[in-house]
């Protein structure tokens, strides 16, 4: 079909936590990503950006969020490093893939093409210069979603190349939307007899809690001994399961976090996290459709899948105003959309709009501290699984460090796709990724360059086993990764000249990427939208 170029397939997920698959020590059944994993590669110290919009940006370009326009989110303050959308000095993979002869696919989330106001769909300008679609970095075929958020069962804008379609069926569910189009648009390049790359991004386990009743029903009494208990599951399953570098001491649970023998609604904190896995579980499934289409196709073997988060599990408290105000508040029979956590609400359908909350993220993130927006272990961990019988040699667990921003070289490498010095008229920066394709091949491949973080003012570097972390506002941390990846173990003050030198380093590498203090950012946001709004552009 298309000679010996493999084809392939990036599967992002959207808030799902380090410890949330099978292969991983969860209870939650992912069979299909765990026979994935089995026989292929698992990489244990992936890294992600801790928000959905940078890591996109990054995974797209290869390039650190802030050179590739979203050094926040997908939201413009009018710098070229926090545009909020792609910028044209970055090429997608999409786009140097198709230049080599590719079918270009994208099913799902893309929240790189500029800000929306959930509330005012129906007037979104999708594909003007302020706001690109995948279409026009470099997709031949787009199914999805341009925003961050919506529900499963009613979505209030979705797209299918360059136009909106209604959702009229009352058994319409987002996920496996997706699936379904991610299996004809396979086909269809498979039909034409063209390799194909595929952006699968689903939007699952994201809130909101959605998810079909029997799924939900699968879970029903998993969850009611509590958080503390399934995470000490987790840990030790994992520990087992070697899925960790080394058997590193748990965090604590999270401060925030209550015992669950003092927590009050006990059955509907256990029915949240029910739904959670719901939606993971579904997820999974889908994920399985996406391959047996390609066993059927005759093109499995041949195909690179990689299969991972884009930040840990999310501890973003879904109360009735913030977030909620910016969402539909009724159905499209009328009924009215019950906004947040409310104990007195079944979670789960579609006349609901929930999280699970923090201690069920710290779940999520077993064994390690923190969330999406941190840049500590358990906001940026995601465990990567590679499969591609044709092409991996290496079986099991590889422990190396490696970040999103090294998969566009990578699939560049193993597809012979140059990457352009200049595209559409625009001189292209530099890669700041690095190939991790030696793995398959049971090479001692490691990165050679520091991995840096900066979001929201929280920020990092890992260089080789040692990381300088710090949350905005607070004293720099250093640990040692193999020794201590839960990071409770503070070496500064016995290695002090180290991590003066990394302040340095990283001090350099924000400088020279335009990184604006948080507090700057911040105040870009209120010129910009006004002190009554977030710093999405939401109206508070």
């Amino acid at each position: 079909m298309s000679g010996n170029r493999p084809n392939v397939i990036v599967i992002l997920v959207d808030d799902m936590g380090f410890a949330d698959m099978g292969l991983m020590g969860s209870e939650i059944q992912t069979p299909n990503i765990d026979k994935l994993a089995k026989n292929g590669v698992t990489f244990s110290s992936m890294y992600n950006c801790a928000r959905c919009c940078p890591t996109r940006a990054s995974l797209l370009t290869g390039l650190y969020p802030h050179k590739a326009g979203i050094g926040f989110m997908a939201v413009d303050f009018g710098l070229p490093e926090y545009q909020g959308k792609l910028r044209n000095d970055a090429v997608t993979i999409a786009e140097a893939m198709r230049e080599n002869g590719y079918r270009t696919l994208m099913s799902g989330k893309w929240h790189v093409g500029g800000d929306f106001e959930p509330r005012d769909a129906d007037n979104w300008r999708v594909g003007d210069v302020d706001h690109p679609s995948p279409r026009q970095r470099g997709f031949d075929r787009f199914f999805g979603m341009v925003d961050g958020a919506m529900s499963f069962f009613h979505p209030h804008h979705l797209m299918e190349d360059d136009s909106r379609i209604e959702i009229t069926s009352d058994d319409f569910y987002l996920t496996d939307a997706i699936s379904d189009k991610a299996c004809d648009m396979i086909e269809d390049s498979v039909e034409d007899e063209k390799p194909f790359f595929m952006y699968l991004a689903y939007n699952a386990p994201h809130w909101p809690l959605h998810a079909p009743a029997e799924d939900i029903a699968r879970y029903d009494m998993v969850y009611r001994n509590g958080w503390d208990k399934i995470r000490t599951a987790r840990h030790e399953s994992m520990i087992a399961l070697g899925a960790l570098q080394n058997p590193w001491e748990i965090s604590p649970r999270d401060a925030n976090a209550r015992p669950w023998e003092h927590t009050e609604n006990q059955d509907w904190e256990a029915d949240r996290m029910a739904v959670y896995a719901a939606m993971v579980d579904r997820m999974d499934a889908g994920v399985g459709r996406v391959v047996d289409c390609l066993e059927k196709q005759g093109v499995k073997d041949n195909t690179l899948i990689l299969f991972l988060s884009d930040n840990g599990g999310c501890a973003e408290l879904l109360a009735e105003d913030g977030w909620c105000k910016s969402f539909p508040d009724v159905l499209p029979d009328g009924r009215e959309i019950n906004s947040g956590n409310r104990p007195s609400l079944r979670p789960g359908s579609a006349d609901t709009f929930m999280s699970y909350d923090l201690p069920w993220a710290n779940v999520s993130n077993a064994p390690f501290r923190l969330y999406k927006h941190w840049v500590h272990e358990g906001g940026i961990s995601t465990p990567m699984v590679a499969h591609w019988p044709d092409g991996i040699e290496t079986r099991g667990f590889a422990h190396t460090a490696w970040h999103v921003v090294d998969i566009l070289p990578t699939i560049l490498e193993i597809t012979g796709t140059p990457y352009p010095s200049e595209y559409g008229g625009h001189p292209i920066q530099d890669l700041d990724g690095e190939s991790f394709a030696g793995v398959f091949k049971k090479e001692h491949a490691q990165r050679e360059r520091p991995i840096f973080w900066e979001h929201e003012g929280n920020s990092a570097l890992r260089i080789g086993d040692w990381k300088l972390v710090r949350k905005h506002g607070e004293d720099w941390e250093l640990h040692n990764m193999i020794e201590d990846r839960t990071e409770l173990n503070d070496l500064s003050t016995r290695h002090a000249t180290m991590r003066e030198q990394m302040i340095k380093d990283y001090g350099g590498w924000a400088h020279n990427l335009g990184v604006r203090p948080w507090e700057d950012v911040v105040q870009m946001a209120e010129a910009r939208y006004g002190r009554d709004t977030d710093l999405n552009g939401n109206t508070k």
